[in-house]
């Protein structure tokens, strides 16, 4: 079967950048376009041009007073206390001049994805500008302004009337998009997410369950740090095929992160290229099983931007495009044109070699303790699927 996709792009998503040493860098989409397009995968008709979300759009998830805090601050009028208040100045979200306006594109590029899947046009959507899962209404944290997440579910569930499965699989628990419907029973989220013990938001428990009509609608595994390919797969495929049944969607909307590597600089797990080809791959077959392939894909988190995320990235496209994803060695010229950008050396093959990293001393304890938690989720589900028939 090959599935009609698109790819959601545009050059100013770039315009999206606090300050040079900072970590979150869009430069990561360029690098993986064109990494697909020197690997013969993605060509000018599969690109979907985005749009700007309109004010009206972002309010679906974002009170006005924070909207005009952000148009303030990116035209440098904003008051050093009044972007304490909203979350804006600080050392993960800085201020940088037209910032409202780049992160109405991100939010649109979404909206943009959405729309070509709802309305037909495509099965499946990436937007790799996308994933901001942090942001909330009256708020920005952890690199993130708006949500294009909660406001592109906010947004299909008004004008599709569609039940959303939102799936998380950034190293970084997906908050901004659990709070933002923690109550409502049409909109399901599953995260699987390093421990908050040791990361960034530090929120993300199995009992976070959901509030009033939405109690049963929030899942979250907490992996312990240092986890490998083996054990993240495993949790994220039992709890993912549970949730999915019990849920039944009629779109799927996921958030990939590609921080959950081992080289990656802002968290503790271990995981190699193994986790980015079979992510997409499970998201692909359940969209296809339960939403007649209604499947749109966001970025998300990624901070080696050099070595992991192009090639984490480029798999998602590969499934979603064709369904097998890239073997051996990365096009040459790619190769040698970042390798000039680079302050590393660049990987050369689509896999990481087995030795890449040191083997874990605790990783039987690690293992262990994730299978406990998935024990607890799958109870929880099971528990809510036991409720809902009664």
């Amino acid at each position: 079967m090959t599935c009609h996709a698109g790819f959601v792009y545009s050059e100013e998503f770039t315009t999206y950048r606090f300050r040079d040493d900072h970590p979150f860098n869009q430069m990561r989409v360029v690098m993986t376009k064109e990494l697909l397009e020197a690997a013969g995968a993605l060509s000018e008709k599969d690109i979907i041009a985005p749009r700007l979300a309109t004010e009206e759009e972002l309010s679906l998830a974002h009170s006005k007073k924070y909207i005009e805090a952000v148009k303030k601050a990116g035209q440098g009028l904003l008051t050093e206390d009044e972007g304490m208040e909203y979350g804006i100045g600080t050392e993960d979200t800085p201020i940088f001049k037209g910032m409202h306006k780049a992160s109405q594109l991100l939010v649109g590029s979404t909206l943009s994805a959405i729309d070509a899947v709802m309305d037909g046009n495509v099965q499946h959507a990436l937007n790799l500008g996308g994933g901001l899962h942090h942001g909330f209404e009256r708020k920005a944290s952890g690199f993130c302004i708006y949500n294009d997440g909660a406001v592109g579910i906010k947004y299909i569930r008004e004008k599709y009337k569609a039940k959303v499965l939102y799936v998380d699989t950034d190293a970084h628990h997906g908050d901004g998009v659990q709070w933002a419907f923690y109550d409502d029973p049409d909109v399901c989220t599953f995260s699987i997410h390093e421990t908050g013990r040791y990361l960034f938001p530090g929120t993300g428990n199995v009992n976070e369950r959901g509030l009033k009509e939405g109690y049963g609608y929030s899942f979250n595994i907490p992996i312990d740090a240092f986890t490998e390919d083996e054990s993240f797969l495993s949790v994220y495929e039992s709890a993912f095929r549970e949730i999915v049944d019990f849920f039944k969607p009629d779109v799927i909307l996921t958030q990939n992160g590609a921080d959950a590597h081992h080289f990656d600089p802002l968290t503790h797990l271990c995981s190699t290229m193994k986790i980015y080809e079979a992510i997409p791959k499970l998201a692909h077959e359940l969209a296809h099983e339960y939403c007649e392939g209604k499947w749109i894909a966001l970025g998300g988190g990624g901070y080696d931007i050099w070595r992991v995320v192009p090639r984490a990235w480029a798999q998602i496209w590969k499934v979603m495009s064709d369904q097998t994803p890239f073997r051996g060695s990365l096009p040459v010229e790619w190769v040698q044109k970042w390798q000039k950008e680079a302050p590393v050396n660049l990987m050369e093959t689509w896999h990481d070699p087995p030795d890449a990293f040191k083997p874990i001393p605790r990783r039987e304890e690690i293992t262990e303790k994730n299978k406990k938690v998935l024990a607890k989720a799958l109870q929880l589900i099971h528990n809510q699927k036991k409720f809902n028939s009664m």
